[in-house]
């Protein structure tokens, strides 16, 4: 099976990209630090808009995607993140080669 690669664009309202960030942070290093199955898991602030932010993320396979979403810390994050979001999450999942 191959790797899955994923691009979240999210789009964070004014007055909230340290709360964002903050968030952010604790669950990049949660990911790190609990998903063998994760290769590459970071966010990235769009120089052209600061209200936008990709995150680029790389698993070895479906299973470790999958087990991505079912984590603790990724449904925990999710009601501390809401708050800071304008606009739901735009997800493209890509396939390795």
């Amino acid at each position: 099976m191959s790797a899955v690669g994923v691009v979240a664009t999210l789009t964070v309202a004014e007055g909230k990209n340290a709360d964002f960030e903050a968030v952010f942070s604790e669950l990049m290093a949660a990911v790190r630090a609990n998903e063998p199955g994760n290769e590459f898991y970071s966010v990235f602030q769009s120089k052209d808009d600061s209200q936008q932010y990709k995150v680029l993320e790389r698993y070895v396979d479906q299973a470790a995607l999958e087990a991505h979403s079912k984590s603790d810390h990724f449904r925990a994050s999710g009601p501390k993140l809401a708050p800071c979001m304008a606009a739901p999450p735009v997800i493209e999942y890509l396939d390795g080669i």
